[in-house]
C-alpha cells in the first residue's frame, strides 16, 4: 500500500493511515481531509482560499494540486464539500444601516467631547479649571474606547497594556511635549509650559475619517477578493487600495490640523500630528485583522524614543554630561521642538507602513468582512 502522505503531495503532519486507492490518486481529497474543519464553516469558496494562502498555501504550491492558482484549488474544494454536507447557512449581513450609523456616531464622538472639554477649560479658571480638565479627560478617554470598540476600527484581539500606556504616553506628549522640551532647552521649564491643544484636537476629531477609511479599504479589499484570481494578483490591485486610503487619511488630518489651528489660534504642529496620526491609523488597521505584535513593538519603540530624548536634554545639565543633550538640542535648534515627534513618528509609521503593504494585501487578511483572520 503507498504511503498516503507520499500520495497526497507530501504536507506535513498527514496521517500516515492508508486512506484507499481513491484518495493516494486525489490529492485534494487529502488536502480537503487536512483541512475539514476549514471545508465545514466556509460559506464561500473564498473563505477557503484565505485559510490556505494563511497556511502557507501559495498559486505555485497549488500546481501539485493539480490547479493553476489557489482560488480555483479553493473552488473544487467548496464544491466537493457541497455534495458531501449540508450547506452553512448564510450570514447575516456583516453591517446593516442601522450600525453602521452607530459606529459612525461613536467615531464622532471623542472630537465632540475633546471641542466641549477644551471650550470648558476657557471660560473656567481655579479648581474649576482642574476638575473640567478632569472630568474631561475622562470623558474623552471613553469615548476614544466606545468609538475602537465598535466599527471598522474594533478588533477581537486585546491591545497589552504597554501598547496602550505608550499610546498615551504619545498623546500626552503630543499635548505637552513640545513645550516641555521647549523649556528645558532654554534653561526650565520655571513656569507650567502651554499644551498644544490644536494637534490633540484635530487628533481626536480624526477618529471619524480614520473609521470611514478603514470601512472602506475592507470594503474594496473584499469586493478586489471575490474578483481576484490569484494570490498575486489580490495583492498587486489591494496594495493601491491601501497607499490610496492612507493618504486619504492623512489629507483629513491635514484639513483638521488647519481648521483646528485656526480655531484655537495655535500653530497647527502639522509634521508631529501627522505623523502621530499616520503611526496610530496603521497600528489600528493592522491589529484589527491581528497583526498585534509589529504595532506593539513600534508604538513602544515610538514613546521610548520620545522619552529618552527629553531625558537626554536634562541629563545634559549634569556636570561633564553637556554631551547627551546635544543630538536633540541640534534638531530642536534647527526646525523646532516639533521636529522630535515628527521624526520618531515618522520612522515608526513608515516601518508599519511597509509591514501593512505585505501583511494587509493577504488574502487571508480578509477571509471575512470586519473580522480578523
Amino acid at each position: 500500500m503507498p504511503d498516503a502522505s507520499n500520495d497526497a503531495g507530501g504536507l506535513p503532519g498527514q496521517s500516515r493511515r492508508p486512506l484507499g486507492r481513491r484518495n493516494a490518486v486525489d490529492p485534494v481529497k487529502a488536502l480537503m481531509h487536512r483541512h475539514r474543519e476549514l471545508c465545514e464553516r466556509a460559506v464561500d469558496p473564498l473563505e477557503i482560499a484565505a485559510g490556505l494562502e494563511a497556511h502557507g498555501l501559495t498559486d505555485r504550491t497549488a500546481t501539485r494540486f493539480r490547479h493553476r492558482d489557489v482560488f480555483s484549488l479553493a473552488e473544487e474544494m467548496y464544491a466537493r464539500r457541497a455534495r458531501d454536507v449540508e450547506p452553512a447557512p448564510q450570514p447575516a449581513p456583516a453591517e446593516r444601516s442601522g450600525a453602521r450609523a452607530g459606529w459612525a456616531v461613536l467615531a464622532v464622538l471623542p472630537g465632540v467631547l475633546c471641542a466641549a472639554t477644551l471650550t470648558g477649560l476657557r471660560f473656567t479658571e481655579g479648581r474649576a479649571h482642574l476638575a473640567v480638565a478632569a472630568a474631561g479627560i475622562l470623558a474623552v478617554a471613553l469615548g476614544l474606547r466606545a468609538a475602537l470598540r465598535h466599527g471598522p476600527l474594533s478588533t477581537a484581539h486585546r491591545s497589552t497594556n504597554g501598547t496602550r500606556a505608550w499610546t498615551c504616553w504619545l498623546i500626552a506628549y503630543a499635548l505637552f511635549g513640545d513645550g516641555l522640551l521647549s523649556g528645558a532647552l532654554s534653561g526650565g521649564p520655571d513656569d507650567p509650559w502651554p499644551a498644544a491643544t490644536a494637534p490633540v484636537l484635530a487628533l481626536t476629531l480624526s477618529c471619524a475619517p480614520a473609521a470611514w477609511c478603514a470601512h472602506l479599504f475592507t470594503a474594496c479589499a473584499r469586493r478586489g477578493l471575490a474578483a481576484s484570481r490569484g494570490l498575486e494578483e489580490f495583492a498587486v490591485s489591494v496594495r493601491p487600495l491601501l497607499l490610496s486610503v492612507f493618504a486619504l487619511f492623512l489629507g483629513a488630518l491635514g484639513a483638521l490640523l488647519a481648521l483646528c489651528g485656526a480655531a484655537l489660534d495655535e500653530p497647527p504642529a502639522y509634521a508631529g500630528a501627522i505623523a502621530l496620526g499616520a503611526l496610530l491609523l496603521l497600528a489600528r488597521l493592522l491589529a484589527t485583522r491581528g497583526f498585534t505584535h509589529a504595532p506593539a513593538v513600534v508604538l513602544g519603540a515610538a514613546g521610548a524614543a520620545e522619552a529618552t530624548a527629553t531625558a537626554t536634554v536634562f541629563a545634559g545639565r549634569l556636570p561633564g554630561c553637556s554631551f547627551l543633550g546635544t543630538p536633540v538640542g541640534t534638531v530642536a535648534y534647527a526646525w523646532g521642538p516639533g521636529a522630535v515627534p515628527a521624526l520618531v513618528c515618522g520612522a515608526g509609521a513608515l516601518v508599519l507602513l511597509i509591514h501593512a503593504t505585505r501583511t494587509l494585501t493577504r488574502a487571508s487578511a480578509h477571509a471575512a468582512p470586519d473580522e480578523t483572520p
